[in-house]
C-alpha cells in the first residue's frame, strides 16, 4: 500500500517515520517545509500539494490539529485521490466531523476511517500508540498494517465517527482521574500525611492510574497540567458532551467538569 501522510507534528512525524521505516511507499506534504528536514536521506518521497500527495497514495493519513484543518486539507486530497483510495483522520476531531467527510468522500468513491491516536510522541517513536478505529471493516483491514507500524493495541470500533468518541471517552475519563488524584493527594495533605510520601506510595497499589502519576509527577495539582494541557481536555470533554446528547456521559461527565473547573476552564 502507497501511503501519503500530511501533518508532521510532534506526534504526526514519528508516526510517519515509522511507517516509512517499515517499508511502506510514503509521501509527505507540509505546510511548514521545516517538518519535512528530518526525513531527507530517508526513502520518503515529498509533495507539492495535497492534492498530488493523494495521487501517488492509496492510503492519505492525516494528523492536523482541529476540524477546521481536517476538512480543509480532506477537501485538497479529494481532488487527487483515485476512486478505491481511502483517508484515514488520526486528528481528535468532532465524530461528525468524519461522518460529513465520508459521505462527501464517498461520493467519489473514496473511503474514510476516523483513526484517533492516543499516547503521544514517545509511544508513537515506540510503536505503542493506541489507534481506535472506525469506518468499512474492508477498509480497516487494508489500512491495519500502515497502523500496526506505530501502534499497538489498534482496535476497530464500529462505523464512521466510533474511533472519535473512543477517543473522547478516553479523554473524559482521564480528565476525571485527573481531578479525583488531586483531589485524594489534597485530601491526604488536609490529614496530615506526607504528601511526598504518598505520591510514591500510590502509584504502586491497587489506586494506581496514569492519571495519578501525571498529578503527582507535577507536584500534586493540576496547575501545571492545565496551562499544558488544559485547553485540549476542555475541547474534548465538550466534544463528548456534544456527542453523547440524549445519552449523557453520567458520573465521569461530572468528575471531568469539576476538574476543569478546578484547573479555571
Amino acid at each position: 500500500m502507497r501511503v501519503g501522510f500530511i501533518g508532521l507534528g510532534s506526534q504526526g512525524a514519528p508516526m510517519a517515520r515509522r511507517i516509512v521505516t517499515a517499508g511502506f511507499e510514503t509521501t509527505l506534504w507540509a505546510r511548514r517545509p521545516a517538518t519535512l528536514a528530518p526525513f531527507e536521506g530517508t526513502p520518503a518521497r515529498t509533495a507539492g500539494s495535497p492534492a498530488e500527495l493523494a495521487a501517488a497514495s492509496d492510503l492519505v493519513c492525516l494528523c492536523v490539529v482541529d476540524d477546521g484543518d481536517v476538512e480543509q486539507v480532506a477537501e485538497r486530497v479529494l481532488a487527487g485521490l483515485r476512486p478505491g483510495g481511502i483517508i484515514a483522520v488520526h486528528s481528535t476531531v468532532h465524530p461528525d466531523t468524519c461522518r460529513r467527510l465520508a459521505e462527501r468522500a464517498g461520493a467519489r468513491g473514496v473511503a474514510v476511517l476516523d483513526a484517533p491516536v492516543s499516547g503521544g510522541g514517545r509511544a508513537a517513536e515506540e510503536g505503542t500508540l493506541l489507534v481506535m478505529v472506525g469506518g468499512d471493516p474492508e477498509a480497516y483491514a487494508a489500512c491495519r498494517p500502515v497502523f500496526a507500524a506505530h501502534g499497538d493495541p489498534v482496535a476497530h470500533l464500529g462505523p464512521v465517527g466510533s474511533g472519535q468518541l473512543a477517543k473522547l471517552l478516553n479523554n473524559l475519563l482521564f480528565t476525571a482521574q485527573l481531578g479525583l488524584a488531586a483531589d485524594t493527594l489534597a485530601l491526604g495533605g488536609r490529614l496530615g500525611l506526607d504528601r511526598d510520601g504518598l505520591g510514591r506510595i500510590l502509584p504502586r497499589g491497587s489506586s494506581a492510574s496514569f492519571a495519578l502519576e501525571r498529578v503527582v509527577d507535577a507536584g500534586g495539582t493540576l496547575d501545571r497540567i492545565a496551562a499544558h494541557a488544559g485547553g485540549l481536555l476542555a475541547k474534548d470533554v465538550r466534544l463528548l458532551t456534544e456527542a453523547a446528547g440524549t445519552a449523557g456521559a453520567g458520573a465521569a461527565r461530572d468528575a471531568a467538569r469539576a476538574a476543569l473547573a478546578a484547573m479555571g476552564l
